[in-house]
């Protein structure tokens, strides 16, 4: 009897061990090169940078970067679309003036400090938008927090998870909140005396905290601002030009709330055990669209089965098509292996022609793929979401579309049912793990 309880025991013990290590190493290197990737390049000379030009009969719109690491979506969305209408002066603005990063490892360089940006100014910015700002050291997101406080008195607009960092100003207390469905259980305990809202694209307060749902309602609720802002037609312009096919949900943000399911585990699995993963390379150059180059890192990095890096035709900074300041880590010419090479933006085969030319020049193999200028009639999610379901499989890409909380109905996903590698290294780390508690138990249980 008391052989079998030990056998129990260290076949137990073998599997939490050896499977639970390998997974927790796995996810953590996932996580870690997503949420907290670090520069380790130098940083090329940006003196000759220069800021959008500041017009003070515009109202100005300040997007948030964070200390560590911005979601790149979160941030991009309302940079995006204020800077589309053509009304606002749109500015990144930090504690400091450093190089910032947004998920997956793009680089950003800030137009602001904050002490900056109120000297230009001499008051509030008209509009503080807060993307979600990953935080492991709660002191480095202290000046952002009292930066906001000292500005409440603008509109607040917060994107996603950005509402972590809004409600740890207490300015949410009593008021309705919205969330990632994913970080909702965790916000609704660390915040109760929030009134979070789990079935509505972004919720209001007398239109000056507004707070929006997952990555997309964001769109929704930045819409939102603008046609409260410029009225309902210049919302509706913004919409139409990058076919987004959600409007009316502008107008009507109430749905049928996200939770967890099947689809959740295939996530935490690919993080955890996928070990061969797709390396795509994504090229940077002047005027490219901020969401569609966000996008390929959102899209494809976060499902644990992809690598994205940022790759220029030369080691300068790059200025996107509404002025922000990105810095790629590799150029053409010093490349990493890539599987596969995605060139970003509508007008990517014009707007990038320079940078097309030097990559046939070097005589790469691998084909360009024009995953938005191929289908400028369609909104620039759909088509990543269906290439990540023919690259990966189902589950992957329908577990990725919820992530970003998108609805549009005019999305084919086609591919493998489930991701056949990520199972078998999973099976094959259980049968390992199965092989180590039997030379145990034969090595030292069956002689005793």
């Amino acid at each position: 009897m008391k052989k079998w309880l030990l056998r129990v025991v260290v076949y137990v013990s073998c599997f939490v061990v050896v499977v639970g290590g390998v997974g927790f190493y796995g996810s953590s290197q996932s996580q870690k090169a997503f949420w907290m990737s670090v520069r380790e390049q130098a940083v090329p000379s940006l003196e000759y940078v220069e800021k959008p030009k500041h017009d003070p009969a515009k109202p100005t719109v300040a997007v948030v970067l964070g200390s560590e690491n911005t979601e790149g979506l979160d941030f991009t969305i309302p940079y995006q679309l204020f800077s589309m209408t053509g009304a606002f002066n749109v500015y990144a603005v930090a504690a400091d003036n450093e190089v910032k990063t947004l998920t997956g490892g793009l680089d950003v360089v800030p137009h602001y400090s904050f002490r900056q940006l109120d000297a230009l100014l001499g008051k509030s910015a008209d509009i503080i938008a807060i993307p979600y700002l990953n935080v492991t050291d709660p002191a480095g997101s202290e000046p952002v927090r009292q930066w906001i406080l000292q500005h409440q008195d603008a509109t607040l607009l917060s994107i996603c998870a950005g509402s972590d960092m809004l409600a740890s100003t207490g300015l949410l207390n009593g008021k309705l909140s919205a969330t990632h469905w994913q970080t909702m259980s965790v916000l609704t305990r660390k915040y109760p005396e929030v009134k979070w809202q789990i079935d509505r694209r972004y919720v209001t307060n007398d239109d000056k905290i507004i707070s929006s749902a997952g990555i997309t309602s964001g769109i929704d609720a930045t819409l939102y601002v603008i046609s409260r802002k410029l009225g309902e037609p210049a919302a509706a312009k913004v919409a139409k030009e990058m076919n987004y096919p959600t409007y009316h949900f502008m107008q009507n943000p109430n749905v049928k709330p996200f939770y967890m399911d099947y689809r959740f585990a295939t996530y935490v699995l690919n993080n955890a055990f996928q070990w061969n993963k797709t390396k795509a390379g994504v090229l940077l150059y002047d005027g490219v669209e901020e969401m569609a180059l966000a996008s390929v890192f959102d899209i494809y990095y976060d499902t644990g089965t992809t690598t994205v890096q940022a790759i220029s035709g030369t080691d300068r900074p790059v200025t996107t098509k509404h002025g922000l300041t990105l810095i790629a880590r590799h150029t053409l010419s010093a490349m990493p292996k890539v599987d596969k090479m995605i060139v970003p933006g509508t007008e990517a085969r014009t707007r990038a022609a320079a940078e097309i030319r030097s990559w046939e020049s070097v005589g790469n193999r691998s084909k360009l793929q024009f995953v938005h200028a191929d289908a400028r009639d369609r909104f620039l999610f759909e088509v990543q979401l269906e290439d990540l379901a023919q690259q990966e499989d189902l589950l992957t890409a329908q577990h990725a579309l919820k992530r970003l909380e998108y609805r549009g109905e005019d999305i084919h996903l086609a591919g493998k049912p489930f991701p056949a590698e990520t199972y078998a290294n999973l099976l094959l780390t259980v049968i390992a793990s199965m092989l180590a508690a039997y030379f145990i138990d034969r090595r030292w249980i069956a002689r005793a």
